[in-house]
């Protein structure tokens, strides 16, 4: 489960960076940072939940 995480926020890292490296495609990255922060406030609060 933890690799699959990693997997995706690499993935949501890669698509910001090519939206912010490609002038006209800025909507990819405010998406990128979006499902980034959203994968990663996902991740975390189950992995607090698998340690309880």
């Amino acid at each position: 489960m933890l690799v699959l995480l990693i997997v995706v926020l690499v993935v949501w890292l890669v698509l910001a960076v090519v939206g912010f490296a490609i002038e006209g495609l800025m909507w990819l990255a405010i998406i990128g940072i979006i499902l980034f922060v959203a994968t990663a406030a996902i991740g975390m609060i189950k992995r607090k939940a698998l340690h309880r």
